[in-house]
């Protein structure tokens, strides 16, 4: 079954850290770019960062460039997005997604399959 399972999503105070994961199975994980993307309450769903797993180019968007890194394990099939110096504004639903193409600043058309998405919860 092709999929994608994202995890690590809980309530945390500002400042502090949390790592999502997303898990692939049922596609050739090196073949794909994997993104991160959010969705706030009475927003538009929007790119936090995306991996290439081809060849490894990563990007962030501006509101988490310096807090956020983005990481990728071939042998676990794996993604992970580590999050420090976390904000109330962080506060959304989390997704993973999956592109079979690379694109600057994650297009969000690219990507094909996407998870069920995780809860970040940030507390001022």
């Amino acid at each position: 079954e092709v999929q994608l399972v994202e995890s690590g999503g809980g309530l945390v105070q500002a400042g502090g850290f949390l790592r999502l994961s997303c898990a692939a199975s049922g596609f050739i994980f090196g073949d794909y770019t994997i993104g991160w993307f959010r969705k706030a309450p009475g927003k538009e769903r929007e790119a936090v960062s995306c991996i290439s797993n081809v060849d490894g180019r990563t990007d962030f968007s501006d509101s988490v460039k310096g807090r956020f890194t983005i990481s990728s394990d071939s042998a676990k099939n794996t993604v992970y997005l580590r999050m420090n110096s976390l904000k109330p504004e962080d506060t959304a639903v989390y997704y993973c997604a999956a592109a079979a193409v690379w694109g600057r600043r994650c297009p969000i058309n690219d990507y094909e399959l996407w998870g069920q998405g995780t809860q970040v919860t940030v507390s001022s």
